[in-house]
């Protein structure tokens, strides 16, 4: 089992407590460092294109092991959208937004997914987690950040705003890319 420093590329420091939490559960001697630097977005329908390309775009800067997030939520009857640009809309139109646009809409089914890229002794891994549900007909719930007050996880009646983080943990498509990021390092 590997003994290491990872840096963790990300602004948001909601999703930096959440892997930070998880790592440290995870039993893994890996310590999770938060560094801010600019990442450079390309604009592309594939979460793992995206965080591939944010990878490469500090890699002559950082030496070291470092990976990235990036996810997206996406809606069935909005063919896919927000998706990749789920960040921009949440900004722009937040989940009020995206409750109006789905007034009167029966089909609800949505997901989330999570791309992780990892660049680890000068190679790239990427791993994938995704989680279905349904887009809530109201706001609902104080944990948590984006679209979490608006979606709920398939078999569930509460939203993702409504549950703590550690049973959100358990099924978040973000916590089931880190897993498979994990059981990689610990083969390492």
């Amino acid at each position: 089992m590997i003994n290491t420093t990872l840096f963790f590329l990300t602004g948001n420091s909601h999703k930096f407590k959440e892997v930070e939490s998880f790592i440290h559960s995870s039993g893994l001697e890996v310590t999770v460092l938060q560094k801010n630097l600019p990442l450079i977005e390309i604009q592309s329908y594939s979460l793992k294109d995206v965080a591939i390309h944010k990878i490469d775009s500090v890699s002559s800067e950082l030496k070291e092991n470092y990976f990235v997030e990036d996810s997206g939520f996406f809606i069935d009857h909005l063919k896919n959208f927000p998706g990749v640009f789920s960040s921009y809309v949440q900004e722009m139109i937040g989940n009020a937004g995206v409750l109006k646009l789905m007034e009167g809409i029966q089909n609800r089914l949505s997901w989330f997914r999570s791309i992780i890229a990892l660049m680890y002794n000068g190679h790239i891994y990427t791993f994938m987690g995704e989680v279905e549900g349904i887009v809530s007909y109201a706001i609902r719930g104080a944990q948590g950040f984006g679209y979490d007050p608006i979606f709920i996880p398939k078999g569930f009646k509460k939203t993702f705003a409504e549950i703590s983080m550690d049973h959100k943990n358990r099924l978040s498509h973000r916590i089931q890319a880190l897993q498979k990021m994990v059981d990689f390092l610990s083969l390492k």
